[in-house]
């Protein structure tokens, strides 16, 4: 059993001299290069051997494309303290969300799976250059886990601490902690307690058996700004017990920062948001700068043992604190005291993206629509609660030589950042129209959203004299043929007698009927076959 070792005072007023100075300020950190991109780059997991293993989301080499939510990339330290450039690691990675959690021993990774075939811890034994699938792991309840899995299994191999949310979580994401039962058996995970966990997010845990040291994010410890990491201390040989954790303001930075790896024991990745428009970098030290990590740690003087959601950011959480000093002899009484903690709500953010050359599209403008009116609004640091209160129904992406692109607040996201995939207008290239809707076996168009998204393309096209598009017309596969190519080609017609009637020349505009002939997923499925039942546009020499 691991044996902590530890110099703490129950209910000191000490406080850790960071040194917070000039100097501190002045530590200069650098980008791990060939390693960032414009998408999150986060989680790093330092291996040995030169290898640092992160998972890269919403690239469109992961296996699941540009909407995967994260796959397991590999950079690579040269001896003369460069970065390589990133590779992505297919033998590791699924088409749902991957998280290397690091060495169990010499010989084998362990990997998180989650939103795919594969859900859970399993091993990967390395034979030559090549990552090689094992087995799962016994862990039980980590089915229980939703949303964002992040954690590192710690040196040695005997603990993995991992944070997520499930039902007994105090805020969004709690820390737990599974010891390893045998070569294949894990324990069900545990929550770190009060101590560590508060009503907000508690991420990234990074575990150092050597002394006994945890390192994770949070953003509602206290001095958190946004989300910071705070080292803790383990104060029990079965890790129950943990002191009070203490900001380590040698990492903070005005952006978000999380997820530390050693490299050694004088050297760290962290990831960050600080330059970045709110997507995670790897970053180091520019020069090997002395770590300022605290050696002394007090216990917790509160224990929090209820909390109720009272309102969307609001969280009401019950203390036990003490009538007078913990360092008094004897147990200390206590009181119930309730205090109001504010949830600092996340801005959403944006990945918009060129569908046909995957790459990034920045020179975006941002439309919002209140009522009827559109106008343009900032597309940085904007929160779902604001947008709300603005009365704000739908947002629009507008860029040079890109049609645009609508979405609903209802189907915006903020723990992960919102990709909008745009279609350049180039020669070839084709657009869904997948907001225009007919009422059922006619041509007729349907009021509402149909007509909103046909103006945008009237808007788009006006600005843009010279192109020339082809509508296209599809139906399933069920039904007579014939008639199928006749209402697929009506469909098409009525698109494009919308358009030229708001304004658009008749002559840009030609029309196609396929039917059920070329089908874009499975007709066997009333999934499949409502995908097969659209009108697209396609740009025309």
């Amino acid at each position: 059993m691991y044996k902590p070792q530890f110099n703490f005072r129950a209910g000191s007023l000490f406080l850790l001299a960071f040194f917070v100075s000039l100097s501190v300020f002045s530590q200069q950190t650098k980008n791990l290069s060939g390693a960032n991109t414009p998408q999150d780059d986060m989680n790093p997991v330092w291996i040995g051997d030169g290898v640092l293993l992160f998972t890269r989301a919403n690239h469109f080499q992961n296996v699941g494309g540009i909407n995967d939510p994260g796959d397991i990339w590999m950079t690579k330290k040269t001896p003369e303290g460069e970065w390589s450039e990133a590779i992505h690691r297919k033998d590791l990675s699924t088409a749902g969300y991957d998280l290397a959690l690091g060495l169990e021993d010499i010989l084998t990774l362990l990997v998180f799976h989650s939103g795919s075939d594969r859900f859970g811890v399993f091993q990967y034994s390395k034979f030559g250059q090549e990552w090689n699938f094992l087995r799962k792991v016994s862990m039980p309840e980590i089915e229980k886990f939703q949303g964002s899995v992040t954690g590192s299994v710690s040196k040695g191999g005997k603990y993995i601490f991992l944070s997520g949310n499930r039902s007994d979580s105090r805020g969004n994401e709690d820390i737990y902690v599974s010891e390893k039962l045998g070569p294949v058996q894990w324990a069900a995970p545990k929550s770190l307690g009060s101590a560590i966990n508060t009503p907000g997010q508690e991420t990234s845990p990074y575990f150092d058996p050597s002394s006994g040291l945890l390192y994770f994010s949070s953003n509602l410890q206290l001095g958190a700004q946004g989300k910071d990491i705070f080292i803790a201390k383990v104060l029990s040989e079965d890790l129950n017990e943990w002191s009070a954790a203490q900001k380590w303001v040698q990492l903070s930075s005005p952006g978000s920062e999380s997820a530390v790896t050693f490299i050694s024991p004088t050297e760290v990745v962290w990831t960050t948001t600080q330059n970045s428009d709110g997507f995670a970098d790897l970053v180091t030290y520019e020069e090997m700068t002395p770590l300022e990590i605290p050696n002394e740690f007090k216990a917790p003087e509160t224990v929090a043992v209820l909390q109720q959601n009272q309102s969307e950011n609001v969280t009401t959480v019950t203390e036990l604190a003490p009538l007078y000093p913990s360092s008094a002899v004897g147990m200390p009484e206590v009181k119930l005291m309730e205090k109001s903690v504010e949830m600092e709500e996340e801005p959403v953010r944006w990945l918009v993206i060129d569908q046909n050359n995957k790459i990034r599209v920045e020179n975006f403008r941002l439309m919002a629509k209140s009522g009827e009116e559109w106008k343009e609004i900032p597309a940085q640091n904007q929160k779902i609660s604001d947008l709300k209160a603005s009365g704000v129904q739908l947002l629009r992406f507008e860029a040079a030589q890109f049609f645009p692109t609508s979405i609903s607040l209802a189907e915006l996201k903020t723990k992960e950042p919102n990709v909008i995939l745009m279609t350049k207008a180039e020669t070839g290239n084709s657009l869904l129209l997948d907001k225009v809707n007919f009422k059922r076996g006619t041509a007729d168009l349907e009021e509402g959203d149909t007509f909103d998204f046909l103006d945008q393309i009237v808007g788009f096209l006006s600005e843009n004299p010279d192109l020339k598009i082809r509508i296209s017309g599809h139906t399933d596969s069920a039904g007579d043929p014939g008639l199928n190519k006749a209402l697929s080609l009506d469909r098409a017609g009525a698109v494009r007698d919308y358009l030229v009637d708001q304004g658009v020349d008749f002559e840009r505009l030609r029309i196609s009927g396929w039917g059920g002939t070329r089908p874009i997923a499975s007709n066997a499925t009333e999934a499949g076959r409502s995908k097969n039942r659209r009108v697209e546009l396609t740009i025309e020499d």
